[in-house]
Parts: C-alpha cells; structure tokens; sequence
C-alpha cells in the first residue's frame, strides 16, 4: 500500500544546560528527571497544541542502563504527565542516538502514520560512566580484523591525528577557539532561546538541629566553557591515550550531562492548531567508517545527507559539527573544505560538553534556534559514532 510522503516540521525546541561531569551542577541529578524537565518544558512552547494527539516519544541515549535503564523514554513520558495513551521508546546509536530520534520521528510523521512525535535525547554521564557500569565485550572484537572496534575513543583519535597530520598546535588553537566562541555566545546571551532552566535542590545535614535542610537554586548557563583557559595552559597538558601522542584532556570533549526535547507535527497539525514552525526536517544519513578512525565519519555522513536533501554542502549556512576531538574535527573540515566561519559559531562540544545520546537533541535546538536568530536557510547537526561510523541531519528554517 503505497502512502503519501509529507513534511515534518519542528514547533519546539528546548534542552537543559550541560553541566560537567562527574562533579558538576547535575551530580546527583536523574538523567529521568532531567529528561522530565525538557518534555515539560518543550510543551510549553505549544501550549495549543493537544497532547493527546501525541503518538510516540523516541529518546536517545548512549548507555541505557541502572538510572538510564528500563525503558527510560516510557518512563519519563509518565513523570512528565503526558497522556497514558502517549508511547515511548529508547534507543541508541552512541553519540548520534539524538538525532537519531529526531530522524525517526520525523519518518513516522512523513510516511503518514503520526501527525505529532516528541524527538529527546538524556545521558547523565555523572551516574553512568562510559561504556557503563559492567561492560562486556564479545572475544571476536578482539581479533585482528575487528580490534578497531575495542580501540577506545582517545585512540582513534591519536590515529585520525597521525592519518591526517593533524598537529598538537593545531588542536590546541581549535579546543581555544572553542572555548572563546562560547563564552561569546554566552555573553551575548545567544542561548537564551533554546535553554530551559533546570532548579536544583540540594540536601545539607543540620548538625545543631540535627534535621535536613534544603537550598534550592536555578540553572540555565552550560557549565563547561572556560574564560581563562589559554593557549599556554592547553600546551602543558600531557596527551591522555598515548604517551608521545597529541590527544588532551585540553582538546577533548567534555563529560556531561544534559537533555534535549524537540515536538515534530505534519502540515496538517500546524494548520489545525495555528502553529508556527521552527522549522523543517529535510534529510538524515548515517555512513560506516573504520572503527579505529571512527571520528572520520562526518567526512561520509555529510555528503550523503546533502544528497539526500538534494542541495550542496555549500547551501548548509552553519554545522553543529560535534567537536568529540580536536582532530577528528579539524579532519573532517580539511578534507571537506567546510567553512571555519560556519562551523560551531557557538562553540561546540571541547567547550560546552558532549552528554553523548543527547548531544544530537541538545545541538538541533541550538542550530533551529540559531537559523531563526540569524536569518539564515540551511543548517546540519553532524558527528562521529563509536564503532565506526559518521551521521548527519539537516534542518531549513520555514
């Protein structure tokens, strides 16, 4: 039964701060309930719009166990209030598990069976470390032809560094650029738009009175990006993952934790409910790489999704180019020949951290937002993927 293909288009787009982990401002925050806050708060932003008529929730996350486990969307789906009849399902492509929901979701709106999905991502990297709390990896991977895939993420990058003579200097100029072009955007207020402010209660014993006393505060600046980190001071760091390597801490991405919500409908639905769109879901693709370079991957990814899309990587007015590493990034955009000016206006992930599964939600409302604010057409929200792989996603503003 053949069916008729439509738009899907974006009405909301919010994410919570990314604090630091493990030690920052969400230590002791569920990744549920920072979820939670991010559902609430992107309905909201439609407050015309009838819950009801939601059809699924699809959520991404990287590591979807112990706080992140069960069916977190489901679950959360329920705390957040929506309707019982409201679906939710987890899944996960590591770093790309957001915008894999965001792809998904649209895909059931433009094949015809939902008019209204709800697209996150979560990952509390606080309380579920990477690779998890028990990992267990099958023998094979640890033969000669698929040892790529048990190279950790740190060592992939030392090998795209080497393959692609990406210099120490180089990614240290880059995680500074980073930081900078963030604390900019900070001060100029330009995430005011799509961040949701997340109120933090803490606990303290009282030891005259011998209760618990509670001081609540309010969050709604990312906590990573650093004014007073220098060129001099990212030079000194020792390389983590190989001992005469050029890989840091300085030009790495940051642990974090973080959550990101965004309410896709059909042309049919915003006519219904009077809704104005932020924008328009235009393409998706996901290529394979070798996993021991797995950070080449936007290299394929981004090609692939402009194709789709039917315009030129020359159309795309600003990338979300997940900065997981500083080589991986400066390698993807030497052999693209991507625009620097277009590349993380913002900053990206060295500066404001990368809480993996919802880094794809987090930076589509940074790039929906940023579109509107700056007037501009097309934009991409790309990264790398642990095991090898590269996916993309492109937005118009409408």
């Amino acid at each position: 039964m053949s069916q008729q293909v439509q738009d899907a288009y974006i009405v909301a787009a919010t994410r919570t701060p990314i604090g630091k982990a493990p030690r920052g401002m969400f230590k002791n925050i569920r990744p549920d309930d920072l979820l939670v806050r991010a559902l609430q708060s992107v309905l909201s932003q439609a407050p015309n719009l009838d819950p009801q008529l939601i059809e699924d929730v699809v959520v991404g996350c990287s590591f979807p166990e112990a706080e992140q486990g069960l069916n977190l969307a489901r679950m959360s789906v329920l705390l957040a209030g929506l309707p019982k009849s409201v679906g939710g399902v987890t899944i996960n492509r590591y770093c790309a598990s957001g915008i894999t929901a965001i792809a998904m979701a649209a895909d059931r709106i433009r094949v015809g069976q939902a008019d209204v999905m709800i697209a996150a991502g979560v990952e509390s990297m606080s309380m579920v470390p990477m690779m998890g709390h028990h990992p267990s990896m099958n023998m094979n991977i640890f033969k000669d032809e698929n040892i790529g895939m048990a190279y950790g993420m740190g060592l992939t990058a030392e090998k795209v560094a080497q393959q692609w003579k990406i210099s120490r200097e180089a990614q240290d100029q880059f995680s500074y650029d980073s930081h900078q072009k963030a604390i900019a955007a900070q001060q100029a207020g330009e995430f005011k738009d799509e961040t949701t402010a997340v109120e933090i209660i803490e606990y303290f014993p009282n030891l005259e009175s011998g209760k618990i006393d509670a001081a609540t505060r309010t969050v709604s600046q990312d906590e990573g990006a650093r004014a007073d980190t220098n060129l001099a001071a990212l030079s000194k760091l020792r390389p983590v993952f190989a001992a005469k390597g050029s890989v840091t801490a300085g030009n790495s991405s940051q642990t974090s934790d973080g959550a990101g919500a965004l309410i896709l409908v059909s042309e049919k639905i915003l006519k219904q409910f009077n809704l104005t769109p932020l924008a328009r879901f235009v393409a998706f693709a996901v290529r394979g790489v070798p996993p021991e370079i797995m950070g080449i991957g936007p290299k394929e990814a981004i090609p692939s999704a402009c194709r789709v899309a039917g315009i030129t990587q020359e159309q795309i007015d600003w990338f979300e180019l997940n900065e997981a590493f500083a080589a991986q990034s400066l390698a993807v955009i030497q052999d693209l020949g991507l625009d620097p000016a277009k590349v993380n206006p913002m900053g990206g992930a060295i500066a404001l951290g990368h809480p993996l599964g919802a880094t794809g939600a987090i930076r589509s409302a940074t790039v929906i937002h940023a579109l509107r604010r700056r007037n501009l057409k097309y934009g991409m929200v790309t990264m790398c993927v642990g095991t090898g792989m590269g996916a993309a996603g492109i937005f118009e503003r409408t």
